[in-house]
């Protein structure tokens, strides 16, 4: 009535021969034995397999939970299982295909509280390892996860892989027991720890932080692919991460958001398409962080990238005559008629406080060219680069330089077609970035504007938002406030003129008004002369041109004291910004008009007229002469903006309508 139990060792795989195996069994004579115990054995005997995964969860619910107690318990379990599967089935593009189905439902309730993946990667990944026993492994292993869970009042509804404490003591030292020692720095620096990558992209992204999305992201893919280094097919799926991870009420999409600023900065993590994990071997994102470290001190290489990439992002101009990028010296920036942005270098940022480099910077140049005073100052605009976002670029551009240069060196540093492929994805990820901190850096427009003649200078500093170039968006803003004028009214033309005075006695040349406006701070900015041509074509083409416009000439002759080749209003011309002829006065246009008008023929008698010609017939001498007619009707046309109907309609009723309104029997 003997009952004999000889347990043997699990890790035996047949022929296959490893380090581990050779000490589970003893070595070459202990395989020996073992064969022979095996032998004798088979003849008549019960064999009792390891515990499957199935049974893992009783083992460990009944080793280290008491039962549970009650309807209420019961209930409670019930419910967070439930809650559990119906995400899993809300969003199945998200997570494996066996989450979606009934029975996993019940999988959840009979590992609570532990959730089902813990197990799966234990049973199927960690128990391949030579040293890893599945019963007394586990069990030491969740023993320590829940004994330190317990201490620090976790409130989580499940045990999931991302709630797994690493950072303790107890617990890392049980998932390192079965693997060599060099994977103490790989969760050191990458994992878990005061230290590591994980906390500190979650410290630097509020989003992540909230949820510690990064720290749960890298404990699932560690305890998902530390045991398949030796393994075909390495690591664990997109899928499963975020199974690790997310729980009722959580997007998987903030989980993949941080898996990914992971992989681009992680030293020990590789990815290949969907699947990732953690290696004793430092990836080439090490490399590049050391080279990227080592460009803050050639900060030249980091300001030919700038300046490169900048040029190539304002060949589109927008509504600017020429750009200047990254003017050196106030020398370089020409002194012309049109208006022109002028981006300034980020050694000049702009910074809110009492020391602003970029307002002095911008000053500097709005004030002088070179070593003489700048005559054309209402004609820049300045764009800057905000001080703190610069951080953040400077840092995009030496990790795409640092990337680049990789690539470049691939057949010296003897990288793998995998790291060449790593090395590949990383660059374009670093060149988005860098794309898209561009226009997030330089977005500060400067203006400077004056109140009026005597006013002291002022800057309206504008924070530019929205899609387009640099200079597309910065001209946007400008004309929204009115502080580029892309086209200009003959009445508001005529306002101006009025009211600084702009007249030099009874005109002005069209080169001076030209002059004046690229000139004068309290003028509106335009953006080139053709509006200030544009704006005199339309004052001498008003109707009600001695009130809103005026006249035109070719010169003034000082002798005879006229103006030649005068051309009232109401017609239409061509004039050219360097041109000089002259706007003239209305009322002095008028005045000369009436002097040199020709007298209206007069008669003698009836019937007759004092040159002797034929006489006039009753119904001739009834009607008025042409030039004392009394005109009924106008007609007029004008181009509309389909774009700007509102603005063009409102310049209508401003230029025509306004003036007939009052008038006895105007329609």
């Amino acid at each position: 009535n003997c009952f004999l139990v000889v347990s043997l060792p699990a890790s035996d795989k047949g022929d296959e021969r490893s380090e581990g195996d050779d000490v589970e069994v003893g070595g070459i004579r202990g395989r020996a034995a073992l064969q022979r115990l095996d032998n004798v054995l088979n003849r008549n005997a019960l064999n009792w397999k390891p515990a499957s995964a199935e049974e893992g969860f009783e083992i460990v619910r009944r080793r280290l939970f008491e039962p549970l107690a009650g309807a209420d318990a019961y209930k409670q379990r019930d419910v967070t299982a439930r809650a559990f599967a119906d995400l899993y089935r809300a969003q199945r593009q998200e997570f494996p295909a066996a989450c979606r189905e009934p029975d996993y439902e019940r999988r959840i309730q009979a590992a609570f509280p532990i959730h089902p993946e813990i197990f799966e990667r234990l049973y199927s990944d960690w128990s391949t390892l030579a040293k890893f026993q599945r019963t007394r492994g586990v069990l030491r292993l969740m023993a320590a996860v829940i004994h330190s869970l317990w201490e620090s009042g976790d409130r989580n509804p499940l045990i999931l892989p991302s709630t797994l404490p690493i950072d303790d003591a107890r617990v890392q030292n049980e998932l390192t027991r079965y693997l060599a020692d060099n994977w103490t720095p790989v969760i050191e620096t990458d994992v878990d720890g005061n230290n590591s990558l994980p906390l500190r992209i979650d410290a630097d992204v509020p989003g992540l932080g909230k949820l510690s999305a990064t720290r749960r992201v890298a404990r699932t893919v560690y305890l998902g692919s530390a045991p398949t280094k030796a393994m075909a097919q390495r690591g664990i799926e997109d899928a499963r991460i975020k199974l690790g991870c997310v729980a009722p009420g959580e997007s998987p999409a903030i989980f993949g958001d941080a898996l990914r600023r992971l992989v681009a900065r992680a030293t020990y993590l590789y990815q290949d398409g969907a699947r990732v994990w953690y290696d004793t071997q430092p990836t080439v994102t090490k490399l590049a962080e050391d080279r990227a470290a080592a460009l803050v001190r050639q900060p030249d290489k980091v300001a030919l990238e700038l300046e490169r990439r900048l040029k190539e992002a304002l060949r589109a101009r927008g509504d600017f005559e020429r750009i200047h990028a990254l003017p050196q010296t106030s020398a370089d920036v020409p002194d012309d008629y049109d208006a022109r942005l002028v981006v300034l270098s980020a050694e000049h940022p702009y910074a809110k406080g009492d020391e602003n480099p970029a307002q002095e910077a911008a000053e500097t140049i709005l004030k002088t060219r070179g070593n003489a005073p700048r005559l054309f100052r209402n004609t820049l605009v300045f764009l800057a680069a905000d001080k703190v976002r610069y951080q953040d670029l400077d840092d995009a551009l030496r990790r795409h330089l640092a990337w680049q240069s990789i690539l470049a060196e691939k057949v010296e540093l003897n990288l793998d077609p995998h790291q060449t492929k790593q090395a590949e994805m990383q660059l374009k990820a670093a060149e988005d970035t860098v794309a898209a901190r561009l226009p997030e850096t330089y977005q500060w427009v400067l203006a400077p504007e004056q109140a009026t003649p005597h006013a002291t200078l002022e800057w309206k500093e504008i924070r530019l938002a929205g899609t387009g170039t640099l200079a597309e968006r910065a001209a946007k803003r400008l004309r929204n406030d009115e502080l580029l004028v892309m086209q200009l009214a003959g009445s508001i033309l005529r306002l101006h003129m009025d009211k600084v005075p702009l007249w030099r006695g009874d005109h002005v040349s069209v080169r001076q008004l030209a002059e004046d406006f690229a000139t004068y701070l309290y003028l509106p900015r335009l953006a080139g002369p053709s509006v200030l041509t544009g704006a005199v074509e339309a004052g001498l083409a008003a109707l009600l041109w001695e009130t809103d416009g005026f006249a035109l000439a070719d010169s003034y002759d000082e002798a005879a004291k006229r103006y030649v080749g005068l051309q009232p209003g109401g017609g239409t011309a061509s004039v050219l910004p360097e041109s000089a002829a002259l706007v003239v006065k209305p009322a002095v246009a008028r005045q000369q008009l009436d002097a040199e008008a020709p007298a209206p023929p007069t008669t003698t008698g009836e019937g007759a007229q004092a040159d002797g010609g034929p006489a006039l017939s009753n119904k001739e001498e009834d009607e008025p002469p042409a030039a004392e007619r009394k005109l009924r009707r106008f007609h007029g046309a004008v181009d509309l903006d389909p774009t700007r109907t509102a603005r063009d309609a409102g310049k209508i009723a401003e230029e025509v309508i306004a003036h007939l309104v009052g008038l006895v029997g105007a329609e």
